[in-house]
């Protein structure tokens, strides 16, 4: 998204979006896309809302710098889209400030911020965190239709699996900064290839298991993504470590970081 251009530096590789290289935009390119095409719902909505504005004129703002409308008719479009995320009253409420809203009806807020622009993707990062069990599902499941209704795609940022494994088709899991396992989320969850991503779904509790059966931690601690570990950054907490590990990291290829990918029959073997 280029918000943190001065905090980080991408040192190689490319980000394609809709046929275009995003590290090759200049900052006025990439300003046009932010909002229009790309938007974002952030974790934490309390502090990514400005708390001395009201929602009214936090939306109208939005969809006067991306469509361009008048602001009679941005207002008309910004009680729509509370409609559309489920705030009721939605222009009595258009006046009121953030702290008027509890934390989900502020997350439908953000969600209607998002979609003011009619983005091709939205990013949403953590997007149910700061909000109870019931609350998050009819978060998941309002912006699940909206990308739906609206044909976006969604990436969903999450540390939940539960939530992956609802909402996902395909899943991207990361470790150490690095991508260790891509595929569709039927696939992963049914027979994930890299032992991180068997170690995660190992220490996660499952209701269709015996109570008797213990949960598989992962061993040792993350790693510290500002110290270079040699060969592949889960070698340190892997149990099926060995030489090449250690010295040589593993390329991507076939969806899968790993120098031997897991079967059923090693798997078991543990």
């Amino acid at each position: 998204m280029g918000l943190l251009a001065k905090a980080l530096r991408v040192t190689s590789g490319t980000i394609r979006f809709d046929g275009n290289d995003l590290l090759a935009l200049k900052n006025e390119e990439m300003r046009q896309l932010r909002g229009r095409d790309i938007s974002m719902v952030f974790q934490e909505p309390m502090t990514s809302l400005n708390p001395v504005r009201s929602i009214g004129s936090q939306i109208m703002e939005s969809i006067e710098e991306n469509l361009g409308l008048s602001r009679a008719k941005a207002r008309q479009r910004a009680i729509e889209l509370l409609k559309e995320v489920g705030v009721a009253d939605a222009e009595r409420r258009l006046k009121q400030y953030p702290h008027h809203f509890s934390g989900g009806m502020r997350q439908r807020v953000m969600i209607a911020i998002a979609l003011a622009g009619n983005p091709k993707l939205i990013i949403a990062d953590e997007p149910t965190t700061a909000l109870d069990v019931t609350i998050q599902a009819q978060i998941l499941d309002l912006m699940a239709r909206i990308c739906r209704d609206h044909g976006t795609a969604m990436i969903l940022i999450t540390h939940n699996l539960g939530i992956v494994a609802r909402y996902a088709q395909r899943v991207n899991v990361m470790y150490g900064g690095r991508i260790v396992e891509s595929g569709s989320a039927r696939a992963i969850y049914a027979e994930p290839r890299h032992p991180y991503t068997d170690g995660l779904l190992q220490s996660v509790p499952r209701l269709d298991q015996d109570r008797k059966v213990p949960l598989r931690p992962i061993q040792g601690n993350p790693a510290d993504p500002f110290t270079p570990i040699p060969g592949c950054r889960f070698h340190p907490r892997c149990p099926y470590t060995t030489q090449i590990c250690r010295e040589e990291a593993p390329g991507f290829d076939d969806g899968l970081a790993c120098h031997f990918p897991l079967t059923t029959e090693t798997r078991e073997a543990v």
